[in-house]
C-alpha cells in the first residue's frame, strides 16, 4: 500500500527560490509506485496545497492535514525541502515531533545547533584528522573590540553571519580597515557573527546520508571558482564555478574525508542527507571544517544529485531509500 507523503517547499527567506527547484527535482524522481506525494507550499502567506486544476487549499496546522474533495488526508511522513527558516533551523522539526509525524531531516536540536556556525565548530572540534580555523564569535550588542579582533586573528579573514546560508552577508576581508564594513554587512543578516582566519586550499563538499540503517558517504565534489570565495553568485549562476564529481584526489585522501564526514554526521547526531564543506590544504594535507548544510539543495545541478549519480545510484532509488529510512524510524 502506498504511503502518503507531504513534500514541503518554500520558506520565509531568500532561499525559497532554491527550495522550489529542489522540490521539483524530488517530485520528478520520487517513486510514485511507493509514495503518493502532495507538494505543500509554505510561505509568509500561509501553508497550502495547490492542485494543478484548482485554487489553493489551506493546510490544517492543528494536525498537518489536508481536506481534498471532502476527504481528509493525513500524512505518513514529510520530505522537508525548505532551505533556511523554518525548514532548516529546527522550527518545523519541533512542530512535526509534537504531532509525531516522521520527517527526512535531522531532528529539531541538531537542526537548530547546526544553523549556528560557531556552535557547530565547537562540537566538531577534536574529531580525528579534522581541523578548524581560528575564529572569534561576536554579538551585535556585545562588548567586542575591533583592535582585539585584529590582534587575535591573522589576515585575511572571513566574516560570516552565524545563522544563514547561501553565503548571504558574507565577506572576505584582506585589509584590516575593511573589517567594520564587513561586520555591518553581516549584522544586516544576523545578530551573531563568526570571524574566521582564511585557510588557503582547495574546497570540497561531500554528502552523507543514512540509508538502510548505515551511514553512507557520497563521492566528494571539488569546487573551483575564479571569485574570491564560493558566494551566492558562484553557487547559483551557471558557469561561475567549476565542480568536479568525483573529486580528483588520491584514494587515501578520499578515505580520510569519508572517515571525517561520517564522524561529523555521528557527532552532530544527523539524520537524512546532509552536506559537509571542507578546505584541503597543501598537497592533500589537512582538512579544515567549513560548515554543514542539513537540507542541501536538490536542484538538477546541485551537489547531492551529482554525487548520487557518481556513486552509481539513481535519484529515484536514493529518495526512496531516504523515505524508507524516515518511515522506519
Amino acid at each position: 500500500m502506498k504511503k502518503t507523503i507531504a513534500l514541503l517547499t518554500g520558506g520565509t527567506t531568500g532561499e525559497w527560490v532554491i527550495s522550489v527547484k529542489s522540490a521539483a527535482t524530488i517530485a520528478q524522481n520520487i517513486d510514485t509506485d511507493l509514495y503518493e506525494v502532495y507538494k505543500i507550499m509554505l510561505n509568509d502567506k500561509g501553508w497550502f496545497y495547490e492542485p494543478a486544476d484548482s485554487v489553493k487549499i489551506d493546510i490544517d496546522k492543528n494536525d498537518f492535514s489536508l481536506t481534498l474533495d471532502g476527504r481528509k488526508i493525513k500524512f505518513d511522513g514529510v520530505f522537508i525541502a525548505i532551505h533556511g527558516s523554518p525548514g532548516e533551523d529546527g522550527k518545523l522539526q519541533g512542530y512535526f515531533d509534537m504531532l509525531n509525524i516522521p520527517y527526512t531531516t535531522c531532528d529539531a536540536l541538531t537542526s537548530s545547533i547546526t544553523m549556528n556556525k560557531g556552535y557547530t565548530k565547537a562540537i566538531v572540534t577534536g574529531i580525528e584528522n579534522l581541523n578548524t580555523a581560528k575564529s572569534v564569535q561576536i554579538f551585535k550588542d556585545g562588548n567586542y573590540s575591533l583592535d582585539q579582533i585584529k590582534a587575535d586573528l591573522k589576515l585575511p579573514y572571513f566574516v560570516k553571519p552565524n545563522n544563514g546560508g547561501s553565503s548571504i552577508g558574507m565577506s572576505k576581508v584582506t585589509h584590516a580597515d575593511d573589517l567594520e564594513t564587513a561586520l555591518d554587512k553581516a549584522f544586516n543578516e544576523d545578530t551573531q557573527i563568526l570571524i574566521e582566519e582564511f585557510i588557503e586550499g582547495r574546497e570540497f563538499t561531500v554528502g552523507v546520508a543514512k540509508l538502510d540503517g548505515e551511514i553512507v558517504v557520497l563521492p566528494p565534489t571539488e569546487v573551483e571558482t575564479a571569485k574570491e570565495f564560493f558566494d551566492f553568485e558562484a553557487k547559483y549562476t551557471p558557469g561561475v564555478a567549476t565542480e568536479t564529481t568525483p573529486a580528483l584526489i588520491r584514494e587515501e585522501t578520499k578515505d580520510r574525508v569519508a572517515q571525517i564526514a561520517a564522524e561529523v554526521y555521528k557527532r552532530l547526531n544527523c539524520r537524512g542527507v546532509v552536506r559537509i564543506d571542507f578546505i584541503l590544504t597543501g598537497d592533500e594535507g589537512d582538512f579544515y571544517f567549513i560548515e554543514i548544510n542539513t537540507i542541501p539543495g536538490q536542484t538538477a545541478t546541485s551537489f547531492i544529485p551529482q554525487q548520487v549519480a557518481a556513486m552509481g545510484l539513481t535519484l529515484k532509488d536514493f529518495y526512496s531509500r531516504l523515505m524508507k529510512e524516515t518511515l522506519n524510524n
